[in-house]
């Protein structure tokens, strides 16, 4: 009997994915699974001279809507709170930065659809 994965396993798979997918794009991979207090980014990548922080979403199937729509405000304002962090950390002033979406959904046919969602949101950071 296959062992069902857990709900980290899943995500770790999901962001290795993703990661990968963005390096294939020509980002630069900076660190996956960065946190502070009070959140955590997926992966922050580099693109060109501006820095990418990363949220990535997986669902299983499209049943319950989008992965890129569980993504409200609220998380949206965590994201950009531990980039902020990350930015002060890292003593990095006056970097261009964006936000970006990994919506990641499992088809029909079992294939991984990947959509990449490019500034995502916004923030003034």
């Amino acid at each position: 009997m296959k062992k069902k994965k857990s709900t980290q396993e899943i995500g770790f798979n999901a962001q290795t994915q993703a990661k990968n997918y963005l390096i294939q794009q020509g980002l630069t991979f900076i660190t996956q699974n960065y946190t502070c207090k009070r959140g955590e980014i997926d992966i922050i990548m580099k693109d060109n001279q501006q820095l990418v922080f990363v949220e990535v979403r997986y669902r299983t199937s499209f049943h319950y809507g989008s992965s890129a729509a569980t993504i409200g405000i609220q998380k949206q304002q965590k994201i950009i709170y531990t980039a902020m962090r990350y930015l002060q950390y890292h003593q990095l002033k006056n970097v261009a930065c964006r936000f970006d979406v990994m919506a990641m959904t499992c088809n029909k046919q079992a294939n991984l659809e990947i959509n990449w969602i490019k500034n995502a949101f916004y923030s003034t950071i």
